[in-house]
């Protein structure tokens, strides 16, 4: 018994069509060939749209492996790590001399209270500006990476900020171990490539 196909076909997109009767012919029965032919013939969609249509996903499809096979590994990103680790302290070691110039506090709640300010605001300055301005950290400067959003583009200022509030969740400086892309990416819709 055959299984008619004609109305899943009718909900695809002439795209969908097209790669199914195309490229990815052999991944589906002759029914279901069968039936997306049909579909394309009663959308009166000709061979010289199919053929460019056919090329048009086929690009994007070696684009897509090309930056998919950019994406740096697990170990670069410990490199990174450790070495941007110590940009955004020593950043926070100068501005901490700089606020003993004008502020210098006694008691040891303000001390520990603009201790833990200043570390986050290094982290946010080291990370926004660096990935906002240069697409790099120094880590990624070192090993010739660089911070693009899943589809390749440069990220916005405000995608960094995410991006940067994002390495705030416990356990992201090791999640990347565990996947190719931590959560700070994931979560910013963001990958670091090679440059």
């Amino acid at each position: 018994m055959t299984q008619d196909f004609s109305e899943s076909m009718s909900n695809l997109t002439d795209e969908e069509l097209i790669k199914i009767v195309t490229i990815d012919r052999n991944d589906y029965q002759t029914e279901a060939v069968a039936a997306a032919e049909k579909e394309l013939k009663t959308r009166n969609i000709d061979a010289t749209k199919i053929e460019s249509v056919k090329l048009d996903i086929e690009e994007k499809e070696t684009k897509d492996k090309e930056f998919e096979s950019s994406i740096v590994s697990s170990w670069t990103r410990l490199i990174h790590t450790v070495i941007d680790f110590f940009g955004f302290i020593i950043i926070a070691v100068i501005l901490s001399h700089i606020l003993q110039l004008f502020y210098n506090p006694s008691d040891k709640l303000t001390i520990r209270l603009l201790g833990y300010a200043l570390l986050l605001v290094s982290f946010f300055l080291y990370f926004v500006f660096m990935e906002y301005k240069f697409q790099k950290t120094i880590g990624k400067f070192l090993t010739k990476t660089k911070v693009v959003m899943a589809d390749g583009r440069r990220p916005e200022l405000n995608e960094i900020v995410i991006r940067t509030a994002c390495r705030l969740i416990p356990f992201d400086y090791i999640s990347y171990i565990f996947t190719k892309n931590g959560f700070h990416d994931k979560f910013s819709n963001s990958t670091v490539i090679r440059d």
